[in-house]
């Protein structure tokens, strides 16, 4: 046990869509000054990619519930067969959906198995 985990002991669990939802809102929020250029394709991509990376994040930790919005974020925000919306609609949702993944990020938990609570043993 290091000197860390001593005074504040050991974490009981694991926050693995933290970076990629605070990654995708940031990406969001950038890509509100893009919606009218040609450059949000890319803009598209990155948030309905990162909202199935998340997506499989949240069915790891079994909390299924989150999983319709990180869905329809990913056909809304679908670069292939794109939703041509326009206005301020499609301003709100890119803010919706930033507020979205990082709120997701957040409470998504996985619980720390056992197995990486044991010790590891140094070769010698």
């Amino acid at each position: 046990m290091t000197q860390q985990q001593a005074r504040y002991g050991r974490s009981s669990f694991h926050r693995t869509a933290l970076a990629p939802g605070l990654l995708a809102g940031i990406v969001a929020v950038v890509g509100v000054a893009l919606v009218d250029s040609d450059s949000f394709v890319i803009i598209r991509y990155v948030l309905a990619i990162m909202a199935l990376v998340i997506a499989w994040f949240t069915f790891q930790a079994r909390q299924w519930w989150w999983l319709p919005i990180l869905l329809a974020i990913a056909v809304v925000w679908n670069p292939v067969v794109p939703f041509e919306f326009t206005g301020p609609w499609w301003l709100a949702g890119q803010y919706i959906a930033a507020l979205g993944y990082i709120i997701i990020g957040i409470v998504v938990k996985v619980p720390t198995s056992a197995d990486a609570e044991r010790p590891r043993r140094a070769w010698k």
